[in-house]
């Protein structure tokens, strides 16, 4: 991707806007960006296998900068199953001093959000599930060399993943989300790589959530993605009650394609499940992300939400009480949609080269993959022939002597 793929101008403008973080936490790094004010309960954005913290750059600049919300993306760290995921991220929750959490996931992400929610349902408020699914079943029979994943070189993992990514006729908006996620996984070390890989292939499943169907939204685009249809549907059959929220395009990377749409049903569903922004406090904001207020007022506020409430901790209680009218956020959709609708209309033309060039990029790197690969694999066994016939005549030459 490097001569040929350039960074959005509003990416550049949230890196020199937004701080990245990195704090070590035992044996494990967190990267992840932290924006808004710390009094509003944050939604934490978890990426699929192929993203990084900054594939949710758009939803920080929307939800925090302009509405008031606090949004933290973080990177899935190196981590190879799924009890470890759930200890290293309550580690890094404990860290950061957050405690009640939003968790918005897509893909690999929207499962680990899941399993979270199951092993620590006093923690997790609400779910935001986009393009996920239930269980790893099937992603583990479907790869032969799983047994050896966490030994595979870079280059074959990195080739696994991107040929999960829909490589056909794509809208401009959609081909320049795929661009920016290929540019994103070739910053991944191999260990990431294949910790994530690690994930999908090690059996295991989402157990019964203590969490309300009512405070859950499911948000699909209706094109392609990259998880079977099969495996949707198995996530609507286990809520049911669920909010649904359909995207009529948007690929495998809806918050890079359709922000605004993504945008919209994040804030709609915040305001549901009883999430406050506090968009006077914006401007108060330091370049680190902080917050325009201490954060010991939100610790208070979460220690006083922990404390038992005669209903025996029950989350569906608990988030029934803080839950808002639904007036207000109908009248706030009509209106948003309306802008939606007539933004939706202007289209970049000057976005079509960019398919061209990442055509012509695939295929080059393919070439250049498939010639490695041809060069290791036919001079294999002339190295192990040579390496047989020196260690022979080295046993007859000491035999001799």
């Amino acid at each position: 991707m490097k001569g040929v793929y350039s960074a959005p101008g509003d990416y550049i403008h949230f890196k020199s806007q937004v701080p990245l973080h990195k704090i070590p936490i035992g044996t494990k790094q967190w990267r992840y960006y932290d924006f808004g004010p710390k009094v509003v309960p944050p939604l934490i954005c978890l990426p699929g296998i192929a993203g990084t913290a900054d594939v949710y750059y758009k939803q920080i600049m929307s939800l925090s900068m302009k509405v008031g919300y606090r949004v933290i993306s973080v990177d899935i760290p190196c981590v190879w199953n799924h009890q470890e995921w759930i200890q290293s991220f309550e580690k890094f929750l404990d860290a950061i001093d957050v405690h009640h959490i939003h968790l918005y996931g897509t893909s690999l992400g929207g499962f680990l959000a899941q399993l979270f929610a199951q092993h620590r349902p006093r923690r997790v408020k609400s779910l935001i599930l986009s393009n996920t699914f239930l269980e790893t079943s099937s992603f583990s029979a479907a790869m032969r060399w799983a047994p050896i994943v966490g030994w595979a070189p870079s280059f074959l993992l990195k080739r696994y993943i991107l040929t999960g990514i829909h490589d056909g006729p794509q809208e401009p908006f959609i081909a320049d989300s795929v661009d920016f996620v290929v540019s994103q996984v070739e910053t991944l070390s191999r260990d990431d790589l294949a910790s994530r890989l690690a994930f999908t292939v090690d059996n295991a499943s989402v157990g019964p959530l203590l969490l309300s169907d009512s405070f859950i939204t499911i948000m699909d685009t209706n094109d392609y993605s990259s998880i079977p249809q099969e495996l949707k549907d198995q996530l609507g059959e286990r809520y049911p009650a669920a909010r649904r929220a359909y995207l009529k395009t948007g690929g495998d990377f809806p918050f890079l394609s359709r922000p605004d749409e993504v945008n919209l049903h994040l804030q709609l569903h915040l305001r549901r499940v009883g999430v406050e922004a506090k968009p006077d406090l914006v401007r108060t904001i330091p370049k680190d992300g902080s917050g325009g207020s201490p954060g010991k007022e939100n610790d208070e506020k979460e220690d006083h939400d922990d404390q038992p409430n005669g209903h025996g901790g029950n989350p569906e209680s608990t988030s029934k009480e803080s839950q808002s009218p639904p007036a207000p956020e109908s009248s706030e959709y009509h209106g948003l949609y309306d802008q939606l609708l007539s933004s939706a209309k202007v289209i970049s033309i000057g976005r079509k080269d960019s398919t061209l060039m990442k055509d012509q990029h695939i295929l080059a790197t393919g070439v250049l993959q498939l010639t490695w690969e041809f060069f290791i694999f036919s001079l294999l066994p002339i190295y192990v022939c040579s390496l047989y016939i020196t260690q022979n005549n080295v046993w007859k030459f000491r035999k001799l002597v």
